[in-house]
Order: structure tokens, then C-alpha cells, then sequence
């Protein structure tokens, strides 16, 4: 028999201590690699320096506002039924939202080659806001897989039943 469901105790993420924002120590956090924190937050705050410097009055709006339009409201998962495997849609919740929306920036960014990456997360971060970007393409993809897949969303309603032994 398993064990019963245990909730597991999320750890509080704390505002920077420049902008004191949750959103900004959060990107700190992604952009973190082998746990170079001092580095992610040199590349983070001179991504918002250049951005401040390029007309935008307030950075970490813009950052905000980046997020909130690559966010996806919709995704598929994977789901078995009858032996085939169906793409059904899903809503996605705020929390995958806010870490899709990272992640897709941050591929954006790195997958630019040429520039400082603090250049290349400023000029993603910007056209991300103006509806622009890899990561805006990202996110058109996924609603386009959802929306092709919208038949299949009967399937997201129904449980598998439980077997009688």
C-alpha cells in the first residue's frame, strides 16, 4: 500500500535586495548556473541597467510585463487512454505560468550567440514585453498545440476508474 499524500513545504524566495522585488530574485534564481549566485545577479541587474538605459522608466515593470505576456494560459499533457496516447489540453496554473515564462526567456536569451548575455536577456526581456521574441514564439506554439488539440479535452475531465480487487 503507499504511503498517503504528503504536501510538500514550499521555501519562502525572499525580494533582492536592489529592486526588492520576489520577480527579480526569482530570474536571479534561473539564470543561476553551478550555483554562481553573485554572477547570475551581475548578468540580471546589468540586463535591468541596460534596459533603464535604452528608455524603459521602469525595469522591473517591464520585466513584469514580459512575464505576464509570455505566460501561457494553456498547455497538453500526455494522457493513455484505451492503449493510444492523446495530447490533451490543460489550464496551466500560476506558479508553472511564472516558471514557463522564465524558462522560455531564458532559452531566448541563450540561444542568441554574439553578445554579452546580460545584452541578450535585456533585448529579450524588452521584446518580450512588446509581444515579441523566441520566447513569444514559444508560447504562440504551445496555444497552438492546445488549440489543435481541443477535441481531446473530454479526456482532461474523466478519471481512470479504480479497479475493484
Amino acid at each position: 500500500m503507499r504511503r498517503p499524500l504528503t504536501i510538500k513545504q514550499k521555501h519562502p524566495v525572499r525580494p533582492d535586495s536592489v529592486y526588492n522585488s520576489l520577480t527579480v530574485n526569482k530570474l536571479v534564481n534561473y539564470v543561476m548556473v553551478g550555483g554562481k549566485k553573485n554572477a547570475a545577479r551581475t548578468c540580471v541587474y546589468g540586463a535591468l541597467d541596460i534596459m533603464k538605459e535604452n528608455g524603459a522608466t521602469d525595469p522591473v515593470a517591464t520585466l513584469e510585463q514580459a512575464i505576464q505576456n509570455v505566460a501561457p494560459t494553456m498547455e497538453v499533457r500526455s494522457r493513455r487512454v484505451g492503449g493510444a496516447n492523446y495530447q490533451v489540453p490543460h489550464p496551466v496554473r500560476p506558479e508553472r505560468q511564472l516558471a514557463l515564462a522564465l524558462r522560455w526567456i531564458l532559452e531566448g536569451a541563450r540561444s542568441k550567440k554574439g553578445k554579452a548575455f546580460s545584452v541578450r536577456l535585456a533585448d529579450e526581456l524588452t521584446a518580450a514585453s512588446k509581444n515579441e521574441g523566441e520566447a513569444m514564439k514559444k508560447r504562440e506554439n504551445v496555444h497552438k498545440m492546445a488549440e489543435a488539440n481541443k477535441a481531446f479535452a473530454h479526456f482532461a475531465l474523466s478519471r481512470p476508474k479504480k479497479s475493484a480487487r
